[in-house]
């Protein structure tokens, strides 16, 4: 993608320009940013991934002052009629399943791989919705039928009501209101507090949504699958062999004190495996996701990352669902491009070594890979 370019999904801005204006900055509402948007997915085909248990779907309903929520999977009889009033159906990660939504999804990609999370869509009838409420990571909410008017404005208060399924904002005051038909599209910041509700019914919107990792839990995660592959520092045992007496043995000796923080800093101290232990956290399938085996690839064919494939790089690695490989000169700079452009021609399959070529074969029979024609540019149909 040339991020120099105006895209009409943006408001005529480049993406260049939409990330140094607004993002995480301040809203953007574009009128007609997908001009002729179909919905990725009619809505019976929506009610049936929701009684998938392969997928992530929520029910919600408002009641009087409250909120119920039943989470999937939900066949249909567990959805109320489509005319009654004041229900949604969020059905979560539709990229992993609908390739309409997987391409639409791919719109998004001026921003980081690393940070997209997924497209999900939401089906609401007249007056539904999920509250006021805001999220910790950057969301662009693109209409794709019906009409659903939005609420908005920035969150000084950030309590919640107490006893709601749903974490609803106590105190919401808006400070702007649209009324977004089909084709039109918000960006809204982190923490920027929205309430959306349904116009008329048969209301369909698509978020597409972006990872923000909280950092404990991240350094948590980190550490873990570092100190994993420490095999060095998991062999060596603290030694006491000068520990005298005490009168205090409720008391923490400083000697273990110092041990346990030297080997603390020595994980941290191994040269890029904090980079690489990013990298494959970030490229971890999400859960419910699972591959079909493929073949072996036939010479000359170019390759496509399935859809729920992940694949990132940095200057030494390749990180594809979860693993990490070392990459360099030629192999590393054509399988940057299969993560960039999420596909290669077969042209430039053939030229990978020996070694990366069995990589490739691999991912192939796991599932990671779909094979296109000879001759094929290797991107998803």
């Amino acid at each position: 993608m040339d991020v120099h370019v105006a895209l009409a999904l943006l408001g005529g801005l480049t993406p260049a320009a939409f990330m140094r204006r607004h993002w995480q900055k301040k809203p953007l509402l574009v009128r007609q940013a997908w001009s002729g948007v179909v919905p990725p997915v009619s809505r019976a085909a929506l009610f049936d991934l929701a009684g998938s248990g392969d997928v992530e779907s929520r029910l919600v309903r408002q009641q009087g002052a409250g909120w119920k929520v039943r989470s999937g999977p939900l066949p249909r009889r567990a959805l109320p009629a489509v005319r009654q009033p004041g229900w949604t159906l969020l059905v979560q990660g539709l990229d992993l399943h609908v390739p309409a939504a997987h391409d639409m999804l791919a719109r998004f990609r001026f921003a980081p791989d690393a940070r997209l999370d997924d497209l999900m869509m939401s089906w609401a009838s007249d007056g539904g919705g999920v509250g006021p409420h805001l999220d910790a990571y950057d969301v662009f909410l693109l209409q794709v039928q019906g009409r659903r008017r939005w609420r908005v404005g920035r969150v000084r208060d950030l309590s919640w009501q107490e006893g709601q399924p749903l974490k609803i904002l106590q105190h919401f005051e808006p400070t702007h209101e649209w009324l977004l038909d089909p084709g039109d599209m918000l960006y809204l910041p982190p923490r920027w507090g929205h309430d959306g509700v349904a116009v008329g019914g048969d209301c369909m919107t698509c978020s597409v949504g972006f990872r923000a990792p909280a950092a404990a839990p991240l350094a948590a995660e980190l550490l873990q699958r570092v100190a994993e592959d420490a095999s060095e520092e998991a062999s060596t045992l603290y030694r006491d062999a000068t520990q005298v007496a005490t009168a205090n043995p409720g008391a923490v000796p400083p000697a273990l004190q110092a041990f346990a923080r030297t080997a603390v800093q020595r994980l941290l101290a191994r040269s890029g495996e904090i980079e690489r232990a990013l990298g494959e956290v970030f490229t971890e399938p999400k859960p419910r996701v699972w591959f079909e085996a493929g073949a072996h690839r036939a010479p000359g064919a170019g390759v496509a990352l399935a859809a729920a494939t992940r694949m990132l790089y940095d200057e030494r690695h390749v990180f594809i669902n979860g693993e990490s490989f070392k990459a360099g000169g030629r192999d590393a700079r054509l399988m940057h491009r299969l993560a960039d452009e999420r596909a290669l021609p077969g042209q430039d399959c053939d030229r990978l070594s020996a070694a990366a070529l069995a990589l490739l074969d691999d991912w192939h029979q796991q599932g990671w890979l779909v094979a296109k024609p000879g001759g094929s540019d290797g991107r998803p149909a």
